[in-house]
């Protein structure tokens, strides 16, 4: 069984998705974390952001896979080297939208995300999990919010991770994904028709919850 959960940075689709893939003993997917793996190494090897052709080569050479840890938490594997931490940076929040956006990028991932997913009982987080990766999943969902609220959370986790960013900063930084994500060519970022719409503005996580697990019973 797949379930796939999709919507904007900062929505709680990752937090969302990591407590309903602990309470229900599924295989928790984060889509954005394998774009954020791949930013890292472009990063890392001085690749020019804007050289399409050597991202696309370096993505197709480039191993990468999930490892769920007991705690709930996800380890990240780069060349079976765990980047679990470093792809947090604000360096790779500054790019990963623009890496994420290139098709050919994306029929690689989308390859590594079927592939995991077709593992066993999973959860799939991202932009385009209900539309692109698995529209045939047996439960979708959008979790939505306003970009003041989801600009907060974000500014309390990079604080909690230890990095220093004005909240004016963070909110600039998902607008200009916002724009990136829905506007891009291929698999924007949108809500499937089928999927339940949820507003988490004014919902704490354990709402959240609640309400994607009354949907699943």
């Amino acid at each position: 069984m797949n379930i796939a959960i999709d919507g904007p940075a900062g929505a709680g689709t990752s937090t969302i998705a990591k407590i309903i893939a602990q309470k229900l003993g599924f295989l928790y997917i984060d889509t954005g974390a394998m774009y954020r793996a791949l930013t890292f190494k472009v990063l890392e090897e001085g690749v020019d952001i804007r050289n399409t052709v050597e991202i696309i080569n370096l993505a197709r050479k480039t191993s990468i896979d999930l490892i769920n840890n007991p705690d709930g938490s996800l380890k990240v594997m780069l060349d079976s080297k765990d980047v679990s931490r470093e792809i947090r940076e604000p360096r790779i929040t500054k790019h990963v939208s623009d890496i994420a956006k290139i098709k050919e990028v994306r029929d690689v991932m989308l390859t590594l995300q079927r592939n995991l997913g077709n593992r066993g009982n999973s959860i799939l987080d991202g932009r385009d999990i209900g539309t692109v990766v698995f529209p045939n999943a047996e439960k979708k969902f959008y979790l939505d919010a306003y970009l003041g609220e989801r600009a907060n959370r974000r500014h309390k986790e990079l604080h909690g991770l230890g990095q220093k960013v004005s909240l004016c900063s963070v909110e600039a930084d998902l607008q200009n994904r916002d724009t990136i994500d829905s506007t891009r060519e291929v698999a924007p970022l949108k809500k499937a028709d089928d999927a339940v719409y949820i507003d988490t503005t004014n919902l704490n996580i354990e709402q959240v919850a609640e309400k994607v697990l009354t949907y699943l019973k």
